[in-house]
């Protein structure tokens, strides 16, 4: 995650305090980010400070789910792999007990099959390291969005489901094979045809969706196939 690099901090904004009778102004949004490597916590932070938002970090699920109250709108911005218990195990506790948090898992490359458990196991989005500023901003800002209004359409998986509405229906069942992690060997011999074959239908899929790699491949899918926050995949 190089490429966040950590600016100055932002201007601390002087407080006035409100008047008598007059109601409490809303809490901002918080984002949880629970990452183990110092740096990485600390870049990220940064990032989000510097456009303006209200972060706090932890270094495991452990110390998380210590110091977590649900009420608080935000989102919660997660690695994949930790000591001790694991960003997936988090996200189905999280799950489980009910709390509509939104979370991103933040994976490594070609990382699909964690990226698919993730989402199967509720959450919003994934993003890959190396993380760029732009990327983590969008995404914690969709997040935001769609916990704000839960009912709206989410409109960005309405448009991934678009993108895969080209793919013939061989190039969908091969997508759905990819997405599981079997190998183009594994799918020829399955589905009866050269391996060749699979390859061109992989290429193809890949130009008609314009993912530039399997885990933007699957993310787009995902999304695709996203119900809503708390709903599983079918």
């Amino acid at each position: 995650m190089g490429d966040l690099l950590r600016g100055p901090p932002p201007p601390v904004a002087e407080h006035t305090p409100a008047a008598a009778g007059d109601p409490a102004p809303p809490r901002p949004p918080v984002i949880f980010i629970v990452d183990d490597d110092d740096q990485v916590r600390q870049s990220v932070r940064g990032v989000l400070e510097e456009d303006g938002r209200t972060v706090e970090d932890y270094d495991s699920c452990e110390a998380f789910l210590a110091a977590y109250r649900p009420g608080r709108d935000g989102c919660l911005l997660i690695d994949a792999y930790l000591p001790g218990m694991k960003g997936l195990e988090l996200l189905q506790r999280m799950r489980d007990a009910g709390h509509g948090l939104p979370a991103i898992m933040i994976t490594g490359n070609s990382d699909v099959r964690m990226a698919v458990q993730a989402m199967k196991a509720g959450a919003f989005d994934f993003i890959e390291k190396p993380v760029g500023r732009g990327e983590l901003i969008a995404s914690v800002e969709r997040a935001l969005e769609q916990a704000r209004d839960a009912d709206a359409p989410p409109v960005w998986h309405a448009a991934a489901a678009e993108q895969l509405a080209s793919l013939t229906d061989r190039q969908r069942q091969i997508l759905d094979l990819v997405l599981a992690g079997h190998p183009s060997k594994n799918i020829a011999a399955d589905l009866g045809i050269s391996q060749r074959t699979v390859e061109n239908h992989r290429a193809a899929i890949m130009r008609k969706t314009g993912a530039k790699s399997l885990p933007a491949l699957a993310r787009l899918a995902l999304a695709a196939a996203w119900k809503g926050t708390g709903e599983p995949f079918t």
